[in-house]
């Protein structure tokens, strides 16, 4: 029987490229998102994903697409986002409740319930899609930060909980990725301030590039589990240090 892969957030990003590339190496991948109409396109284009209407934030939805499941090889924990620039001092607290809510409890309610399904599958995968914010704090990334940061820890302590059992927890954390609509969200529907984000960086990752971070941590033998793997573009040396050309 051909191993499943189940992808959240998989209606655009990081989650559709990882959903082509889990795809392209053999997964039968039910990609997950609010965005059915997406998906379904997606499905159309790429011979092995099946759409899945998911809401990460609702456990009802959660239970669904676990029912609907035979099996589940792979778990890959993408959904999420980020909400805002504001300090601390200034921050809107509904916007930190929608952050936890969608990266931490998210991630949180798709464990809980394919956990089950990756330990039977007798080699199981849980990626947690987190950040290089969650290993390392910035202004006005006080929400996003503690998101990733509590996802990291998560992720953690699962590879504690777990030692002995056939899964395999894996950490990726991306850097400065430029992919539709991340940083549109995050500015609020401002283009051209989320543009200003990637102005002069000579190649920021791609979508493409952190799938093919996961897909390789996924496909290594069994016995081999990638803890945690930091990307960045070369552009990028740290979260404020920025290589830029131009005006």
């Amino acid at each position: 029987m051909r191993r499943t892969a189940v992808v959240t957030g998989a209606s655009s990003g990081i989650g559709e490229a990882t959903a082509r590339r889990l795809a392209a190496e053999g997964y039968d991948v039910v990609a997950g998102a609010r965005r059915v109409e997406r998906l379904e396109k997606l499905a159309a284009e790429v011979p092995g994903i099946r759409p899945a209407a998911l809401d990460v934030t609702d456990q009802e939805s959660v239970e669904a697409l676990t029912a609907s499941l035979e099996r589940c090889d792979v778990l890959v924990n993408n959904a999420g986002g980020a909400l805002g620039l504001e300090p601390v001092a200034q921050a809107h607290p509904e916007d930190w409740q929608r952050m936890y809510d969608v990266n931490v409890l998210g991630s949180l309610r798709m464990t809980r319930a394919l956990t089950p399904k990756l330990i039977a599958s007798g080699d199981g995968v849980l990626v947690m899609l987190t950040s290089t914010a969650a290993l390392v704090s910035y202004e006005g990334g006080g929400g996003y930060c503690a998101a990733k940061h509590a996802q990291s820890a998560m992720t953690e302590t699962l590879r504690l909980e777990l030692v002995g059992e056939p899964v395999r927890i894996v950490e990726i954390a991306p850097g400065m990725v430029r992919t539709e609509g991340f940083a549109v969200t995050r500015f609020r529907g401002d283009e051209e301030a989320a543009a200003k984000v990637y102005a002069g960086v000579p190649d920021p990752l791609t979508a493409g590039d952190v799938a093919d971070a996961i897909a390789w941590c996924v496909t290594r033998p069994a016995h081999v589990n990638i803890d945690r793997m930091v990307i960045r573009p070369r552009a990028q040396a740290a979260q404020h240090k920025v290589h830029r050309v131009g005006g």
